[in-house]
């Protein structure tokens, strides 16, 4: 695979061997969330406001390193663990994505995401209150990541307080089994956000923590959100509103 990276008004990008956009970076705001589905990644926040929460988290695909960044700047009491196939991407987001040191709470791991969680789950591994899945191939490709057995997997390592995050495309030719698949493993507690304007569909689910869809305590949340982080997150919301009802 193709490490690209490339610079356009003060972004920063990588490309897997094509145009493709797998990441980027404002170089004068390295810890923010330059791309609109990245953002939406974070709804969870706004179902738990509690500036503790997550105390753990497991991200499946690094790309530059957008998602850990963020939560290890703003959560730096979280144990965050990420599991990255490549290990030329893993070095593409330390050279030139201002990835943070290794340290007791920030674990990179270059493995499979699906052969990560499989063995986490027979060995009855920790917990995790966050699991974000974001990973992709050259061709847009997930393979096992996208899969009923890999949500269950995710479903038995989610806390009581645990919510997963995936990001879907809407244009691959199986995004309504791939929402199927993840409502079918998580009991009906899954619902997939509107799409971004970049295609990507931010699913959430839940194995018991529950979505709020009390417009006044969501816009609450998203306001403290801005004002601890400046992540502004008023657009997510509006979707949670408008997919809430449908789970």
């Amino acid at each position: 695979m193709d490490i690209l990276i490339s610079e356009e008004k003060g972004v920063r990008q990588l490309h897997f061997g094509s145009d493709w956009v797998q990441g980027a970076m404002r170089i004068a705001r390295p810890y923010a969330l330059e791309l609109e589905y990245t953002r939406e990644m974070m709804a969870p926040l706004l179902f738990n406001p509690d500036s503790s929460w997550p105390r753990t988290a497991l991200f499946i695909g690094l790309g530059v390193g957008a998602l850990p960044k963020f939560l290890h700047k703003h959560r730096p009491a979280c144990k965050i663990t990420v599991v990255e196939i490549s290990p030329a991407v893993v070095a593409a987001a330390q050279m030139h994505f201002k990835l943070p040191p290794f340290s007791p709470n920030f674990q990179i791991e270059v493995n499979c995401g699906a052969d990560y969680m499989a063995n986490a789950v027979s060995r009855n591994s920790r917990q995790f209150d966050l699991i974000m899945v974001d990973g992709f191939d050259g061709k847009a490709k997930v393979g096992p990541l996208n899969s009923t057995a890999f949500y269950l997997n995710c479903k038995a390592l989610l806390s009581e307080q645990g919510y997963l995050v995936a990001n879907l495309l809407s244009n691959q030719k199986d995004s309504t089994q791939s929402k199927q698949r993840l409502l079918d493993a998580f009991d009906g507690h899954a619902m997939a956000l509107a799409p971004c304007a970049s295609g990507n569909v931010i699913a959430v689910a839940h194995a018991g923590a529950g979505f709020s869809s009390n417009l006044a305590d969501l816009y609450a949340n998203c306001q403290r959100l801005k004002d601890e982080t400046a992540l502004n997150l008023s657009n997510t919301v509006a979707k949670l509103i408008e997919a809430c009802p449908k789970v």
